[in-house]
């Protein structure tokens, strides 16, 4: 006699849980909705007062009349107006000025701080920070007495070696020289702290055993120190570039007879000064927001050379 088993039943799978679709739309959509602030701040504030620049340009823009579309004269009159090629040329020699020393002053300082048996570390680590806190119209203040061409301290100086008073602010490369040594003191220490935290993240040992193999302390910096940096210093490279070709404040500041035009002969007349200067000065508008679309393609042009050098180097290394 035999017998025949049935087959088990298998309970029916149960019904998923009320709401767990909208439940897994929700934890999709969740990641976007937390970054889309920052994307929709961007947009109010930075993709669309570009994307206007480029259509007023296009414009002979009164701001209270009319609104006549002219193409492309507005950036025909600039390229053949001799003002603002002067103030390419400054805003040029100002950020080159500036920003070469300034990195290479705070590559140099980080690793000075870095050092371990420096004492007092914590103080100096902090003390650099000052010229960014401080006010850029307290610095331009400053340092517009140290470069004054009669009671300037750095005139005094001159004068004890024999040399002539130099009239820096109404000089083309002496106003070139004030503005970036403004510029490079009230950055260089925020670049010093980023080279520093990188410099802290690299492990002491392979200093140590680059010493044990002989390594001089300059072979060290060089094929140890720079090459951990190298990320780094693409970054404060471009953002330094940014900065210095849109620096406005300290030249506006230094020339108070003639602010829009920093001096008789425009000696440190910006590419943002001329902007403002044609813009809120002469309110042409259209004339402005040319100046200010070639002012972003000069930044993205050269920011964009910084990063190909920076990155072919590192990939030849």
């Amino acid at each position: 006699m035999t017998t025949t088993l049935a087959p088990a039943r298998t309970a029916p799978p149960a019904p998923p849980p009320a709401g767990r679709p909208f439940r897994r739309i929700g934890e999709r959509l969740a990641p976007y909705a937390y970054i889309a602030p920052f994307f929709v701040i961007f947009a109010v504030f930075g993709l669309f007062p570009l994307l206007f620049t480029f259509y007023v340009a296009l414009f002979d823009w009164n701001p209270i009349g009319d609104h006549t579309f002219i193409g492309m004269d507005n950036f025909t009159r600039m390229l053949e107006d001799p003002r603002f090629w002067n103030a390419a040329g400054n805003t040029v020699s100002i950020w080159f000025l500036s920003t070469v020393p300034q990195l290479a002053l705070a590559l140099l300082l980080a690793h000075v701080l870095n050092h371990a048996r420096l004492r007092f570390a914590l103080f100096f680590r902090m003390s650099v920070l000052v010229p960014y806190i401080t006010s850029v119209a307290a610095t331009t203040i400053v340092f517009a007495q140290l470069f004054d061409r009669d009671y300037g301290l750095l005139n005094w100086l001159l004068g004890l070696v024999g040399v002539e008073a130099v009239d820096f602010t109404q000089s083309t490369w002496g106003s070139h020289v004030l503005i970036a040594t403004m510029v490079l003191w009230r950055w260089f220490g925020y670049t010093t702290l980023l080279y520093l935290a990188s410099l802290q993240a690299i492990p002491r040992d392979v200093f140590e055993a680059a010493a044990i193999d002989g390594a001089s302390g300059w072979k060290q910096f060089r094929h140890i120190t720079i090459p951990s940096l190298r990320p780094v210093i693409i970054f404060t490279v471009v953002t330094s570039t940014i900065g210095g070709l849109q620096i406005f404040t300290e030249p506006l500041l230094l020339s108070r007879s003639a602010p829009l035009t920093c001096g008789p002969i425009r000696q440190c007349q910006t590419l943002t000064l001329f902007l403002y200067e044609q813009g809120f000065g002469q309110f042409q508008f259209g004339y402005g927001s040319a100046i200010g679309v070639a002012l972003f393609v000069l930044v993205v042009v050269v920011a964009l050379i910084n990063y190909l050098l920076s990155t072919r180097i590192r990939a030849e290394r």
